[in-house]
């Protein structure tokens, strides 16, 4: 294996790893050229390698920084909710409702993949003190396990993951759903009210981390997607 490409396998397994969170910030270039022995032309070749496939960034006078990462059609983001309810100006709360460790159910088994006991936490997301969504999540423990002693009794297990879990890969579906009897008790509003469904999967590699299903109140939330041909 060329060195270059070694470096870059070594960052990347790093990056999807866990080991180098969303953010933190990778070596200078002379430390990486002093720790592997190599040229300046070496590193840039492998930091490019991992800038095109999208899992670090540059920035000018900063450094270079593990990505945020992505949805490949980049239509889509995973949204951190607690974020864009400040961003809107509102009050946010993290309310826990369930939690649990579990065996998968036949309808779950495809996302253990074989690494053993999910998670399972449910929880409501609230806005200036109105229920904004009920969430229903799994997680595999055995793609991230810190989740089991993490405390999410304030921050949402959605914020956590994004903070701690590099994903690579998500999948995403949105419905128009009427509120089911538990739904429409924990959001406050009539059974039957329609509502907005976001169900969405992510795949760190072609391992499975999450699972999640969001209800939110028709009123409460849109989703928004500009694009167009200059991309």
């Amino acid at each position: 294996m060329a060195l270059h490409e070694r470096i870059r396998s070594d960052f990347e397994g790093r990056i999807l790893g866990g080991d180098l969170a969303p953010g933190a910030r990778l070596p200078i270039e002379q430390d990486l050229m002093r720790q592997y022995g190599c040229s300046r032309m070496t590193v840039n070749k492998a930091l490019s390698n991992l800038l095109t496939a999208g899992l670090i960034e540059r920035r000018k006078k900063a450094g270079t920084f593990v990505a945020q990462p992505k949805m490949h059609s980049m239509i889509l983001d995973i949204p951190d909710i607690a974020v864009q309810v400040a961003e809107r100006g509102q009050d946010y709360t993290y309310q826990p409702l369930r939690r649990m460790l579990r065996a998968a159910d036949d309808d779950e088994e495809a996302l253990l993949a074989g690494a053993g006991q999910l998670l399972q936490i449910d929880g409501l997301h609230i806005a200036d003190g109105a229920p904004l969504a009920i969430e229903f999540r799994l997680v595999s423990v055995g793609a991230v396990p810190g989740i089991v002693g993490a405390d999410l009794q304030v921050v949402a297990p959605g914020s956590w993951l994004l903070q701690h879990v590099p994903w690579t890969e998500a999948e995403t579906r949105i419905s128009a759903v009427p509120a089911m009897e538990e739904e429409a008790r924990k959001l406050e509003i009539e059974i039957g009210s329609p509502c907005l469904c976001v169900e969405r999967r992510t795949w760190r590699g072609s391992e499975r981390i999450t699972s999640v299903r969001q209800v939110f109140p028709g009123h409460a939330y849109d989703l928004v997607a500009r694009f167009g041909p200059g991309g």
